[in-house]
């Protein structure tokens, strides 16, 4: 009887300024359910299995709730961090243009510019409504995406429009970067050096 595989360990971390929707988002995932008025304040870390492509990950989603656009990212959210997810609400401007200089930080800090990542245009239940209107449309965000070489989606918390493709696009993400890493760059080739003879007189 074949023994079974231990699923693999992702760390993921969700960041994005304040009332984007990030723990809405992680909420509507893990507990399949919206509340209007949940409003975090605390950094937590919430345990997913995740199964794609037949594989099982244990996955920790590290909820980011609360943070300014001052304290919204630090070296601990490099360290240990396998993927991101990068959050901005599509009736913020002031929100997506935080995106751009988050991303630039966990290059700054990770010190490599291959960082599996997913930018998530939040809350497209509030572009359609009487009280909001859509500030950053479709092809911004792509564009964005394109830039920094990561995938992106649209969602709704409310709705539950999308929510489980943005972890497994992540996911999708993170193994992509593992497969470019497993593959060693070829050596250089010998250097050939020309022997030389010396003759004692």
């Amino acid at each position: 009887m074949a023994s079974k595989v231990a699923p693999k360990r992702r760390k993921i971390v969700v960041l994005g300024s304040r009332s984007v929707g990030k723990s809405s988002l992680i909420v509507q995932y893990i507990e399949n359910h919206f509340n209007e008025n949940y409003y975090p304040t605390i950094e937590h870390n919430v345990p997913k299995t995740i199964k794609l492509n037949g594989i099982e990950y244990d996955c920790e989603i590290i909820d980011t709730a609360g943070q300014d656009e001052f304290s919204i990212f630090n070296s601990k959210h490099a360290i240990g961090i396998h993927g991101y997810i990068l959050v901005y609400s599509v009736a913020s401007r002031n929100s997506f243009n935080m995106i751009q200089p988050l991303y630039d930080r966990i290059i700054d800090y990770r010190g490599t510019e291959d960082v599996p990542c997913v930018i998530v245009g939040s809350k497209t239940d509030l572009g359609a409504s009487q009280l909001y209107s859509r500030q950053i449309e479709a092809s911004e965000g792509e564009k964005l995406a394109h830039q920094n070489h990561a995938a992106w989606i649209e969602t709704s918390a409310k709705s539950n429009t999308n929510i489980g493709k943005v972890f497994e696009l992540c996911l999708a993400e993170i193994e992509k970067g593992a497969q470019r890493n497993l593959i060693a760059p070829e050596p250089p080739a010998p250097v050939q050096t020309q022997q030389t003879r010396c003759i004692i007189m």
